[in-house]
C-alpha cells in the first residue's frame, strides 16, 4: 500500500510539473500540510490542547487541504478572476472537514450493505472520531456517559471476548446524542464553506459546487 501511494505521488507530480511552477507550489505545500497533519494525528494533542480542536485541525491538514487544493487548481487553471481563489479554497478546507465528520457517523452505521464497513471499525483500530471525543468530554460529569466510554475501551482493548461487548456499545455510541453533535459539526463546517462562495456569481460552478456539498452532507442519511 505504501509504494502503491509513492507511485500515486509520483505520477501526479510528473502530471503537475507539466502545469508549470506555480501547481508544483501548490502541490509541494498541499503535501506538507498533509504529511504534518498525520505527524500530529501521530503525536497527538499536547496536554494543553484541547483534544476536539486538534482532531479539527488534523481533518484541515489531512483532508481538507487536499481538497482545497484541487478547487484552487481549478481557479488558477481556468483563469478564473484571482478573488474567487481565496473562497473556492476556503471552500475545499471546510468541505474536507465536513467529508470526515460525516465518515464518523458513517463508522457507526449499521447499514453495512449502503458504507461497506464494520460498525465501529475506526474506533475498533484506535481513531479518536469526534462522537468518541465528545463522549469523552461529557463523561467528566456525566455517569452513563462514563460507563459507555469505559465499554468502548474495554471492547478496543480486548480481545474477541470483548466483541459483544463492544458492538452493544457501538449501537448505544450510535444513538447518543454526541453523534448528532458531531453531524450538526459536519454540517455548519459545510454551510460554511457554501456560505465562503458567496462572492461567486449564481453560475453552473457554484452551484455545482453547492449541490456536491449537499450531496457530501446526505451521506449520512
Amino acid at each position: 500500500a505504501i509504494l502503491t501511494g509513492d507511485l500515486l505521488f509520483a505520477r501526479a507530480g510528473r502530471l503537475i510539473a507539466s502545469l508549470g511552477e506555480r501547481a508544483v507550489r501548490l502541490q509541494a505545500s498541499t503535501f506538507e500540510r498533509l504529511c504534518l497533519g498525520q505527524l500530529h494525528e501521530t503525536i497527538g494533542p499536547n496536554p494543553e490542547d484541547d483534544p476536539i480542536e486538534h482532531y479539527l485541525r488534523v481533518l484541515a491538514d489531512k483532508t481538507g487541504s487536499l481538497i482545497s487544493a484541487a478547487a484552487e487548481v481549478g481557479v488558477i487553471f481556468s483563469n478564473a478572476p484571482t478573488q474567487y481563489k481565496e473562497p473556492v479554497r476556503e471552500f475545499g478546507e471546510k468541505i474536507g472537514v465536513a467529508f470526515q465528520l460525516i465518515d464518523d457517523v458513517i463508522d457507526l452505521s449499521s447499514e453495512v450493505e449502503h458504507t461497506g464497513k464494520t460498525p465501529g471499525a475506526d474506533l475498533r483500530s484506535g481513531v479518536a472520531t469526534l462522537p468518541l471525543l465528545y463522549l469523552r468530554r461529557q463523561a467528566v460529569d456525566d455517569p452513563e456517559a462514563a460507563a459507555l466510554l469505559e465499554r468502548i475501551d474495554r471492547g478496543v482493548n480486548g480481545g474477541p471476548e470483548a466483541s459483544d461487548e463492544f458492538t452493544d456499545a457501538v449501537a448505544e455510541l450510535r444513538a447518543h446524542p454526541v453523534t448528532r453533535a458531531t453531524l450538526d459539526e459536519a454540517r455548519r463546517w459545510a454551510h460554511e464553506g457554501v456560505e465562503a462562495l458567496s462572492v461567486l456569481p449564481d453560475e453552473p460552478v457554484r452551484r455545482a459546487l453547492t449541490r456536491f456539498a449537499d450531496t457530501l452532507v446526505e451521506r449520512s442519511n
